[in-house]
């Protein structure tokens, strides 16, 4: 049994972009977990429409 695992998550969020607005899109976090309890979050992304897939920073939750 390991204690430390990574594991990703997707899962379907509301963000707000100046160019586009609001758009609901699939966020992928890439999780640090303990005993499978989720400790650091190491990475989250999303992708856009075109399937380019970009850094959350970029864009931020709806307002």
């Amino acid at each position: 049994m390991k204690l430390i695992t990574v594991k990703r998550e997707t899962k379907e969020e509301k963000r707000y972009t100046p160019k586009m607005g609001e758009l609901f899109t699939k966020v992928t976090y890439i999780k640090k977990r303990f005993l499978s309890i989720p400790f650091k979050t190491l990475h989250k992304y999303r992708e856009t429409y075109y399937g380019e897939v970009k850094d959350c920073q970029a864009c931020r939750l709806a307002r």
